[in-house]
């Protein structure tokens, strides 16, 4: 029985898990066997079918995790905070129990990427380039001045990387996750990743009742 599955909306986000999961020691867990599987109806699939895509896995796999975008899942009339909680109540009543966790990320995986990280312009091809990443979001009415995290983060990172002319590819999730600095990152659904793994997977040597 492997450690953990985790059932994701898309390759981009199967991408930027594989680097975080690579990192244990950054996310304060022990090294962990992991299989990461995309829906193939992506968000909305996510969020109407995904409890029951991933209750088929319940006996293969010691903790379990449910990962989809609010944006593009079609639930978006119902806030990502209500939408988590109900969905996390309806894993709870099948056979993972308090095993498997629902994180809805909000608007998207993309506010993920956006931290004042330098490996972040070289990443999306802004190495050296004038005007800097940041200063063009900026002038392109994507980022307001002070501003680390642009409002809609998709269609800002979208946007740079047609700039740049770098191809888009789910690789580049993963680039970013293997060396980006995981303090940067304050998401709340982000820490919320941590927080679970942390409590199922803690360093070895530490005991978890000491913990709660």
């Amino acid at each position: 029985m492997k450690d953990l599955v985790i059932i994701v909306a898309d390759t981009n986000l199967e991408h930027a898990l594989e680097g975080l999961l690579s990192r244990p020691e950054a996310l304060g867990i022990r090294a962990i066997e992991h299989d990461i599987y995309s829906h193939p109806e992506h968000d909305p699939g996510c969020a109407i079918r995904g409890v029951e895509f991933i209750s088929n896995l319940s006996n293969q796999y010691r903790y379990g995790l449910l990962m989809f975008d609010h944006e593009g899942s079609g639930k978006e009339a119902t806030t990502h905070e209500d939408l988590q909680e109900s969905l996390n109540e309806r894993i709870a009543m099948t056979a993972w129990g308090e095993r498997a966790k629902v994180i809805v990320l909000a608007p998207e995986l993309e506010v993920w990427i956006w931290s004042d990280s330098l490996h972040v312009d070289e990443v999306a091809g802004w190495r050296n380039r004038e005007p800097g990443l940041r200063r063009w979001l900026v002038e392109q009415g994507y980022l307001q001045e002070g501003e680390i995290k642009p409002m809609r983060p998709k269609e800002a990172f979208e946007a740079s990387l047609r700039e740049a002319q770098k191809p888009r590819s789910a690789s580049l999730y993963l680039q970013i996750a293997e060396k980006v600095s995981l303090r940067r990152c304050t998401d709340s659904a982000f820490l919320e990743l941590k927080s679970i793994l942390a409590d199922w997977f803690p360093p070895e040597g530490i005991d978890i009742s000491s913990r709660k």
